[in-house]
């Protein structure tokens, strides 16, 4: 890390961050160059946040890769997308052990290519050791059909007996979706200059930090997360409460 990076609290990093890679496209076209070249980039952008994530000791990381609505794209960009996720997962797999970087994703999953899914499950298993980072790929993925999979899978277990309908709470429907196991994200960082959440996380960033960037995706970088991370910490996460009474807990 070099001294022009913002100053941030080590002791008071968010635990997940969570990031809407916006501006691929944008980008490309400001450099007069075609949406595939921007693609391109943005995986170098990936590296670079993954790696930065690490160093600081943050806890998780779930990047929006692939949406459910991406395959709503022309064919010919679907496909582009989908060889480059897995030219990424097989060039990255080494450095994401060197970084004892866990990789998992969320997201319908089987709908991907057989050779999309072997190469993400490879480097799931070749990484499902390491202990430090955990990256979560977001791959064909929406809150709407993570949240209608998990009403689905609740609405069965209480056809078949095995929970009452009445004891549904919060904690049932958060057990249910992709994301079980995973805290929700402190943080949420869109790139892009877009000020929307497209379909991410709903139910889970029901208190997360919002941050919106101009910044197209392959020219987020290190710094870029620590000013993310700085204004994060000047923030009061009040939770509903009142200032007073979180100076008091």
């Amino acid at each position: 890390m070099t001294t022009s990076l913002p100053q941030i609290d080590l002791t008071r990093l968010p635990r997940h961050i969570a990031i809407i890679m916006d501006g691929n496209g944008r980008w490309a076209r400001s450099q007069g160059s075609d949406r595939s070249v921007g693609h391109e980039a943005g995986v170098d952008a990936v590296r670079t946040v993954i790696e930065t994530a690490a160093n600081l000791g943050i806890s998780y990381l779930t990047l929006y890769t692939f949406s459910t609505e991406n395959w709503n794209r022309p064919q010919l960009e679907v496909d582009l997308l989908l060889q480059l996720i897995v030219t990424a997962i097989n060039r990255e797999t080494e450095n994401l052990i060197k970084n004892n970087v866990r990789l998992t994703a969320i997201g319908d999953i089987d709908r991907l290519p057989e050779h999309s899914r072997r190469s993400l499950e490879g480097c799931m298993e070749a990484t499902s050791k390491c202990t430090g980072l955990n990256v979560t790929l977001a791959l064909s993925y929406s809150s709407r059909w993570e949240i209608t999979e998990a009403v689905r899978h609740i609405a069965e277990k209480a056809r078949s007996g095995e929970i009452d309908p009445a004891a549904i709470d919060e904690a049932t429907i958060s057990g249910s979706l992709a994301t079980a196991g995973i805290p929700d994200p402190d943080l949420l960082i869109r790139t892009g200059g877009d000020y929307r959440i497209s379909n991410f996380l709903l139910w889970q960033i029901a208190y997360s930090e919002l941050y919106f960037t101009p910044q197209y995706w392959p020219d987020f970088n290190a710094r870029s997360l620590y000013e993310a991370i700085a204004d994060f910490q000047k923030r009061e996460r009040r939770f509903g409460l009142t200032s007073e009474q979180v100076s008091q807990s």
